[in-house]
């Protein structure tokens, strides 16, 4: 209750400065928040490319339709496997027609053979583990060619590996500059109350007891700051998507786990700024 009081006291003695601090906060976090909606559209975009990857497994001519129905369900028992469809030449010779109409006049009937689609489970789709589904199937000895674009897989979960990366080290490097500029701000209100910290020390008020209201405080700016960079970031969010029209149809914006996750980093690092401000404060007093 003291702390409290306290708290609201200093604020209303310092409105501006109180104000820079929720800001600073505020600005930080949307810069935090930012980036990552940028890495979150950036994994989407990749994941919905990663469910193109699949092993495509030409079959000869000569193939007995049984033997390849028997290979399609030993193929779909795969651990890896989620589902495997036939393409008949006829069902391959509409799908090549459909899908580059300019060139529609060069493909014949019988020009195109047969195949075995193999789709893969997530999480299953890294090279390794790609090739060794394609090895497996060209053990069938009516299987003529095996092609799922060996370096294409290996460029997409190369990128995805370097999209991880640096994801985590932008991440650790804006909360560590976003940490460093609240404690500046926290450490701002400490000096201007410098005196009262004094003459608290002075009486025998206790390490505890001064660091109360100061925690508090950094809290409060930190929630506040929190919220006010989640209406920056859904503003930010729904300006680009009014203004890019279709294309801003498939990006995404947060769930609600990860709002609430912006909230409290906020309250932390207000905490953490508060703590480290006042801890280096007291031990000059």
């Amino acid at each position: 209750m003291r702390s409290a009081r306290e708290a609201l006291t200093a604020s209303r003695r310092a409105p501006l400065l109180s104000a820079l601090g929720i800001v600073t906060i505020a600005f930080s976090l949307f810069a935090f928040g930012l980036f990552g909606l940028v890495a979150i559209n950036i994994r989407q975009a990749l994941e919905q490319v990663e469910e193109r990857v699949e092993v495509r497994a030409f079959v000869s001519d000569d193939a007995e339709i049984e033997s390849v129905a028997a290979a399609m369900k030993d193929v779909g028992e795969f651990a890896e496997v989620r589902r495997v469809d036939y393409v008949s030449k006829e069902k391959a010779l509409e799908r090549a027609r459909k899908e580059m109409g300019e060139f529609a006049d060069v493909f014949e009937a019988g020009v195109l053979p047969a195949s075995i689609e193999v789709h893969l489970r997530p999480g299953m789709r890294s090279p390794t583990i790609v090739k060794s589904v394609a090895d497996r199937i060209r053990t069938y000895q009516f299987i003529d060619d095996v092609r799922y674009g060996e370096e294409w897989v290996e460029k997409l979960y190369r990128l995805r590996n370097i999209a991880t990366v640096a994801g985590i080290a932008l991440g650790v490097a804006f909360a560590a500059v976003a940490v460093i500029i609240i404690g500046a701000t926290i450490r701002m209100t400490v000096l201007a109350r410098a005196k009262e910290i004094s003459i608290m020390r002075l009486v025998g008020a206790t390490n505890r007891y001064i660091r109360g209201p100061f925690l508090l405080e950094g809290l409060i700016k930190g929630v506040l700051g929190g919220l006010l960079a989640v209406a920056m970031c859904w503003a930010t969010f729904s300006l680009f998507r009014k203004s890019t029209g279709e294309l801003g149809g498939s990006v995404v914006f947060f769930q609600p786990v990860h709002l609430l996750l912006i909230v409290i980093f906020g309250t932390l690092l207000g905490l953490m700024g508060s703590l480290l401000s006042v801890g280096r404060h007291l031990r000059h007093v």
